[in-house]
């Protein structure tokens, strides 16, 4: 029976559509597999069900001619940590999960601006910790988000869902930086990422990770965003150059951001720690129980199909 390794502990019920198809190996930790477990996994199994923090980089493949597994079935829409191209040089096929985590990751964006925007991060510790001494005119005065410029860098699934829910629920204007044009239904203008960052009160980052991403969001951008202006990720942490976002808050350059993601996780700097102005989530993009079943149900359909000799869904090498 062909055999396939998970490399996390996931939904139950996506176990049991695996268990339907594949004798299956699940990993009973969530910590990422070292190198040694990356290269055993490609010698013993047929297929791999990995997920973030599973580093196929070229060096796992390249011992290998021909190995056993082929193909790597991500758990999740980024796959920047598969070197897909290294993979094809092995005969491996690689897949993701586009469309499951749209939504998820959209609904995420808008919690990090709503959060980021109104302090309600730095009012709820304000709460726990017994500081609150009563409403008042002045209080934590924070960004009024409805009517505002929201300015979307990456216009692709997730870019989309973001600002058609800051359009339809917020009224605000859309700004977006894309390679190409996008034909969507709702008032959006391609600008460039200069006057992007010039002319948006919310920056929202919705890129692919990749190398061609990485630090693609630095020290220029920031320098031209509003002092008022806050910065959002939900992307990936690479694509922001982490030591310039941190300068641009130290020094008052922009008024606050939100991350959901980081350039080192799960390290996240004591710097961005202890700032008030910053919301800061532990990558939480998709979490929610659905959301996670579609994702692992898409990933075992992609399994299945490569198996039985279908076109897989969602190939991305």
């Amino acid at each position: 029976m062909t055999r396939i390794l998970i490399t996390r502990p996931l939904p139950r019920r996506v176990l049991a559509e695996a268990e339907k198809h594949f004798e299956i190996e699940v990993r009973d930790t969530n910590t990422p597999m070292k190198r040694s477990q990356l290269r055993a996994g490609l010698v013993l199994h047929d297929g791999i069900l990995a997920t973030l923090g599973d580093v196929f980089d070229a060096r796992v493949f390249a011992d290998f001619e021909a190995p056993r597994c082929k193909i790597i079935a991500n758990f999740g829409v980024g796959f920047n940590h598969i070197d897909a191209a290294a993979a094809r040089g092995a005969g491996i096929t690689v897949t993701n999960t586009p469309g499951a985590v749209t939504d998820a990751t959209a609904d995420t964006a808008m919690t990090l601006i709503l959060m980021t925007a109104r302090r309600a991060g730095e009012g709820e510790r304000m709460v726990r910790a017994g500081r609150w001494e009563g409403w008042h005119p002045t209080q934590m005065l924070g960004l009024h988000v409805t009517g505002k410029t929201v300015g979307i860098i990456g216009m692709g699934r997730i870019g989309q869902a973001i600002a058609r829910r800051c359009h339809f629920g917020f009224g605000m204007e859309v700004l977006y930086h894309n390679r190409s044009p996008k034909r969507v239904e709702f008032p959006a203008r391609q600008v460039s990422l200069a006057e992007l960052a010039t002319r948006a009160d919310i920056v929202v980052v919705a890129v692919p990770g990749a190398a061609e991403t990485h630090h693609l969001i630095g020290a220029e951008l920031f320098a031209a965003m509003r002092r008022t202006a806050i910065f959002v990720n939900i992307a990936r942490g690479d694509v922001v150059d982490e030591a310039a976002l941190i300068a641009a808050l130290q020094q008052g350059r922009i008024a606050g951001a939100g991350l959901d993601v980081y350039e080192f996780e799960p390290a996240v700097p004591l710097a961005l720690r202890g700032m008030e102005t910053v919301t800061l989530l532990p990558h939480l993009g998709t979490a929610a129980l659905e959301v996670r079943e579609d994702m692992g149900l898409m990933a075992v359909e992609n399994l299945r199909a490569f198996f039985a000799g279908e076109e897989v869904p969602n190939a991305v090498n």
